[in-house]
Parts: structure tokens; sequence; C-alpha cells
């Protein structure tokens, strides 16, 4: 029981829908559906048949938001970020291509608070929703396998113009594949998860942010409880954004950023809890900043 619990909490899919527009990736205001870091150990490791239920709870913090050479672009700027998100995930018995078949849903609260150039703005509800009706697991020994695609559903609070918004307003369609290696009585664990967005249009704006390649990584060792290890991210957008038909700016706004830090899991009887920081290291037409979390996972 505690293993697979502990494998829910690293399933792959559609990690936490911040969907606010200073905190993620490349792309409109700086931001991206995704936020990066969300997930580390055990991403791709699928729990037995059964429903299960994870909370992320997410603080991010920054004072900077960069220009294309990581200078930053914006006085006074600085952005706090809180969300909370619940995410229910179900287990079938059945196969598909000799995979193990799951789906999940994400429902996030989100309170944001932008400053930039003397003007605040704050908002908090509900963020954007992300579903996924099909996750495909495969296990051999210690290697595990997930393949599947994420869907960001633009139904927070959006208006165009806001300092703050906590909707994307906009579709986004993520593909993933994640590898996790990791044995059932502890040792060195490792883990990748590889991501694609690709994003429609915001109607409000006709705003097309970018196509962009992200990774979340982690690297520990199990002393069971307690698992010690390292959490990283990398984001790189591979196409440029556009507005009305035209490319934004003379690099298309295009972002790249880079972030790592240490983490902690516990084994708390059947609940794991981890624990983890990031510290931006790079930031290119994006902010810049620090984020954590606390993360656990329950089976009903």
């Amino acid at each position: 029981m505690e293993r697979s619990i502990k494998a829910a909490l690293g399933m792959t899919g559609a990690m936490v829908a911040l969907a606010m527009a200073p905190m993620a990736h490349a792309g409109e205001n700086g931001g991206g559906a995704y936020p990066l870091g969300a997930e580390s150990l055990a991403v791709a490791q699928v729990p037995p048949p059964g429903t299960y239920l994870l909370t992320y709870t997410n603080y991010y913090t920054a004072d900077r938001l960069n220009d294309a050479h990581g200078n930053s672009a914006v006085p006074g700027f600085s952005v706090d970020a809180f969300a909370n998100i619940a995410r229910i995930v179900h287990v079938t018995h059945r196969k598909l291509l000799g995979a193990t078949v799951a789906m999940q849903a994400f429902v996030p609260v989100v309170d944001l608070t932008v400053h930039a150039a003397g003007a605040r703005q704050n908002k908090f509800g509900l963020g954007d929703l992300i579903v996924n009706p099909l996750i495909l697991s495969w296990r051999k020994d210690k290697l595990n396998i997930v393949a599947t695609m994420d869907t960001f559903v633009p139904t927070g609070r959006y208006r165009a113009g806001d300092l703050a918004n906590i909707s994307r307003n906009y579709w986004t369609f993520e593909p993933v594949l994640a590898v996790t290696y990791a044995g059932p009585k502890g040792g060195p664990e490792l883990s990748a998860k590889l991501m694609y967005d690709f994003n429609t249009k915001n109607a409000a704006t006709q705003y097309s942010s970018g196509q962009d390649f992200h990774a979340d990584l982690a690297a520990a060792y199990n002393f069971n409880p307690l698992t010690v290890g390292v959490a990283a991210y990398y984001d790189k957008q591979t196409t440029d954004d556009r507005q009305y038909g035209v490319k934004v700016g003379p690099d298309g706004y295009r972002g790249e950023v880079f972030a790592a830090g240490p983490l902690l899991r516990y084994q708390l009887g059947h609940v794991p809890i981890t624990a983890q920081w990031q510290h931006e290291f790079v930031a290119n037409n994006r902010t810049q900043g620090e984020k954590f979390w606390v993360k656990a996972a329950f089976r009903f």
C-alpha cells in the first residue's frame, strides 16, 4: 500500500493547472499553462487499480521579469502566487497495448498578486482545469514508462489587459513521455518527464503563444522511509509568439529557463509527503524567482 500511494503521487500526466501568466514558462506575458517543476520522483510509476487523491500546495515568488538577455525589464515588478490543487486519479483493470490504463483530472484554486510599475492587482479563484482520459503505463522490473497527452481547459477567470490573470484563456495540448527507474526496496531513483506544448490562440488578444519543450527531472536516494535528492526543470520555447499573425518582437519572445534545488520525501505511514524547492538560475523572456512545493497522496 505504501509503495502504491507513493507511485500515485509521482504518476505523470497533466500536472498542476495553475495557469498563472507571470508564473510559468514562455508565451504571452511570459507565461504558459504548465508550472515547471511540478513533478519530481516516481513520475512514471502508476499504482494498482483504484482511486487516489493527490494534493499539491505551491508557492512561487519572483521580483524580476527578464528580457531576452536575462536582464530585468519591468521596474517595480514582483509576483506572489499561491495554489492548492486537488488531483483525482483512477487506475483501471484494463489493458491497452500491454499497458495499464488510467485517467485523471485536476482542480486548482489560485491566489495571485502582481506588482508592476507602481500598479498592483490580485485575483483569487478557480484556475484552468486539466483533464486526461487516457494514460498508458508500462512496467518492467525497475523501469517504468508512461505515455499520455494532457489537455488544459481555460475555465479560470480572465480579462484582457489585467495585470493578474488565473487563466490563460486558451487551450493547451501537451504530449507527455515519462520514465522512472526505482527499486521496490529503496536505493537510487531517477525520473524524467518530457513534454511538448501546442497552444491555441487567445481569442481576446489574438495572441498565439509559441510551442515549447520542457522537462522535469529528479535524482535521489531512498533510505526508507526518507528519500533525499535534487529536482530540476528546463524549458526552451521552439517557435515564435505571434499576434495578429505577426512575430512578437525581434526574437518572437521565445523564453528559456533552468532551475534546480533540493527535495525530501518522507513515508508517513501510508502517506508519502514530498517537499521541494527550486531556484531559477537562468531566465530569459520570463520571470525569475523561487518555487516551493509540498505534495501528498491518499487512497480512497
